[in-house]
């Protein structure tokens, strides 16, 4: 059973790798690289968590977790279904700006490795399917009410992260673009934050 040097240890390892792959990328980053930034041996990180791959496995599913628990606790917490469309679009947002190098990572690593959606597929998919049976559920008891046009789970949860997300791609972009201070990032964020949950909200009236 792990003690809580070992708990601290492995902790430390997925900071500094989680750093690393969000700046540098996954093939870019090595564990020489980690072991470095964590102040570890490579040996530990090998011990913890035997590949590079596999520690990058458990980032990733981390922060799917983040994602989905988050979309989970609130569709059955919120008081209205408008109150928790907002508040499941504002902890998406903040996740992601919480990680702002985050989409970079996931679209760039599923892209050029396509075959690490099937090594992950297996991991995720009760999580995802947990997931989309309650938002169905959600979507269609609002449905049946009138309140809102027919819509799947799937729609409406790709154009939450669709609209989050290309924000932050872009947003590197738009920086330079309009030569941005961090203040006035910061401000366009907090603008962008409140039109998204507009934006859904608007588009699922009857």
């Amino acid at each position: 059973m792990p003690n809580d040097l070992d708990s601290s240890m492995e902790q430390t390892i997925l900071l500094a790798a989680e750093r690393l792959f969000l700046e540098k990328g996954f093939a870019m980053t090595s564990t020489t690289e980690i072991a470095k930034e964590a102040g570890c041996n490579q040996a530990l990180i090998h011990y913890y968590f035997r590949t590079k791959e596999k520690l990058f496995e458990a980032i990733f599913e981390d922060k799917l977790k983040i994602f989905f628990s988050d979309f989970v606790q609130i569709s059955e917490s919120a008081s209205t279904f408008e109150d928790g469309l907002r508040r499941t679009i504002e902890a998406h947002f903040d996740m992601i700006r919480s990680h702002p190098r985050l989409p970079f990572l996931i679209v760039n690593e599923l892209s050029t490795n396509p075959a690490r959606i099937d090594s992950l597929k297996a991991r995720f998919l009760p999580i995802v399917g947990n997931v989309y049976t309650r938002v169905e559920a959600w979507l269609e008891d609002e449905i049946s009410k009138g309140t809102i046009r027919p819509i799947s789970a799937f729609d409406l949860m790709i154009t939450i992260v669709s609209l989050n997300a290309s924000l932050f791609i872009a947003a590197p972009i738009l920086r330079q673009v309009r030569g941005m201070s961090d203040e006035e990032l910061e401000r366009f964020l907090d603008w962008r934050r409140k039109e998204v949950v507009i934006m859904v909200t608007r588009s699922l009236r009857p």
